[in-house]
């Protein structure tokens, strides 16, 4: 076999679109800040984004690569509605390459220790697991949570009825990713009573065996005496004490021994102290709908935002709660590139989080918008919002996608955007050249940076030799700067600290321009290829007559 790798293969596999990394442009009539300050915590540089989900991951890579502590997506299931032009085979592989690039740019933005959270049916889930052990590794994969997302059975279902969705959870770097406890239920505080009246407080008990037999672990297989009895107890063969003959003695001399009321239950059990066991639970993989709501919560939830037009298909508040309170503290980036309703970002709000949210669809601007305003003006009492004590607060800035940098004139040559002005042709090449883009206000050349000596100059002016001279000696020997121009009048190596470039020319084989729309919509997507036709006999003059 020449091949080795163990990996999923499907149609264009091979075949990636080459990214335009876009500005982002911010429409300040749409943004929406809170007329004061709450509390200390208000969260107010949150980005709302509309736009391809995918050339704006790529625009927020640069800026955002290692920062963001949770990533949330609920993508499009691939039910099969979209594609019912497609053959099955090609149904799964362009689902695949559209959310294999999308999870690439991901991870990229992820932070080492940050986690991805995807919720999804069965229709992909287990290909996209197999996808996500490819880009993550597989030794990052956390763990396969089961969402009860219906809490009755479907009668009319032709087979089972399937009242679950999948949330995969993927890990940057798992060494370094540590979820939080969860907060102990009421049921569990009350496991902790104080029978003895022990002057440590309260405690629960806890079995006093492990999952070893005697062959396994023979040091652990020995008689216990209970003191009220005087009667030896042995463990069971098959399933030993879970302590040593010392450490049993240990937590006989600390009365951390328990046989029960009335001291003659056939083991003992371990004591264990509300105040030194850990502060919360660990996550489970299975949740129930009574702790993190369902679809029928979640859509009483948005038809607050929107009576006319609810969104078809949002997630309740308490599941985002769950994720992001496992998944983050107060204070991180959480993103979502599959918006949706804006519950994300309306829970991480809330939560004291940080957001960043990408939709393309127009209920953005319907929903979206409407919910976080809500939101913000503390008029949002639904979802979480008294469970957190919610009083409004923070806000948001609203970008959209730049037009793509190059366009084809009458004759099809490619030229700057007539979109652009000066400022945005500057932070676009910035971009494109891996500068930060930073116009400063006393070096009129200086536009942005990529170390603290090496900058960069845009403009679109053709630069005489004089005007290079003048540039070269203002920089200085100790600094370097990149010039991108429309033309230079001399040698490109004429100046040692000077490195010269031609505008469109230096960025031409970079990208894909003026593609737009990168969406899962089969309208965006190629055609399946069709069979030759018979060829058909033309006279010598064609079809002409």
């Amino acid at each position: 076999m020449s091949k080795t790798k163990l990996e999923l293969t499907w149609i264009g596999k091979d075949k990636r679109p080459k990214l335009e990394p876009r500005i982002l442009l911010e429409d300040p009539e749409k943004s929406y800040h809170a007329k004061h300050r709450v509390s200390d915590n208000d969260q107010f540089d949150n980005k709302l984004i509309f736009g391809d989900n995918l050339l704006a991951l790529k625009a927020l890579e640069q800026e955002y690569a290692g920062k963001v502590k949770c990533v949330f997506i609920d993508p499009p299931y691939n039910t099969g509605n979209a594609f019912e032009h497609y053959d099955d085979g090609l149904e799964h592989s362009i689902w695949l390459s559209l959310m294999r690039d999308r999870l690439e740019i991901i991870r990229n933005l992820m932070s080492d220790d940050g986690s991805l959270w995807i919720t999804i049916d069965d229709n992909e889930a287990h290909y996209l697991k197999v996808l996500c052990d490819e880009i993550f590794g597989r030794n990052n994969f956390v763990a396969n949570v089961m969402w009860e997302k219906k809490f009755s059975p479907q009668n009319d279902a032709k087979w089972l009825s399937i009242n679950h969705d999948h949330i995969l959870v993927f890990s940057k770097n798992k060494e370094t990713w540590h979820p939080n406890l969860l907060a102990r239920s009421q049921k569990q505080e009350k496991n902790f009573k104080n029978p003895d009246n022990d002057p440590r407080g309260a405690w629960s008990s806890a079995d006093y065996t492990c999952a070893k037999s005697k062959d396994e672990r023979p040091n652990l297989y020995y008689p216990i005496v209970n003191p009220n009895t005087n009667e030896e107890v042995w463990p069971k063969p098959i399933r030993v004490w879970a302590f040593d003959k010392k450490s049993h003695e240990k937590n006989v001399a600390n009365n951390l021994i328990w046989w029960g009321k009335n001291g003659k239950n056939p083991v003992p059990r371990l004591k264990k102290f509300a105040n030194k066991v850990r502060s919360g639970t660990v996550p489970t993989t299975v949740w129930k709908h009574e702790e993190v709501g369902n679809n029928q919560a979640a859509k009483k939830e948005v038809i607050s935002f929107n009576k006319t037009d609810p969104f078809a298909t949002p997630k309740p508040e308490t599941l985002l709660e769950k994720i992001i309170h496992i998944a983050s503290n107060p204070g991180d980036l959480i993103l979502d590139s599959f918006a949706g309703s804006g519950t994300t970002g309306a829970v991480a709000h809330k939560m004291g989080r940080r957001w960043i949210m990408v939709e393309l669809g127009e209920h953005c601007h319907t929903h979206i918008i409407p919910r976080l305003q809500k939101v913000i003006d503390g008029e949002d009492q639904g979802g979480i919002s008294k469970a957190v004590n919610w009083q409004g607060g923070g806000g948001f800035r609203y970008y959209s996608l730049a037009p793509s940098l190059l366009e084809k004139d009458r004759w099809g040559n490619w030229v700057i955007n007539k979109a652009y002005n000066p400022a945005m042709l500057a932070e676009a090449l910035c971009k494109l050249e891996g500068f930060t883009y930073a116009p400063s206000d006393s070096q009129w050349w200086n536009h942005g940076y990529s170390t603290e000596q090496d900058f960069i100059y845009v403009t679109t002016q053709n630069l005489s030799v004089e005007q290079l001279q003048e540039l070269s000696e203002e920089v200085g020997g100790d600094r370097s700067l990149l010039v991108c121009c429309a033309a230079f009048r001399c040698k490109a190596d004429r100046f040692p600290n000077l490195t010269l470039k031609k505008i469109p020319k230096m960025v031409m084989s970079r990208c894909e321009w003026a593609h737009d729309d990168y969406s899962l919509n089969v309208a965006n997507l190629p055609q399946m290829e069709q069979p030759d036709a018979e060829p058909v006999q033309n006279d010598l003059y064609g079809d002409d007559e």
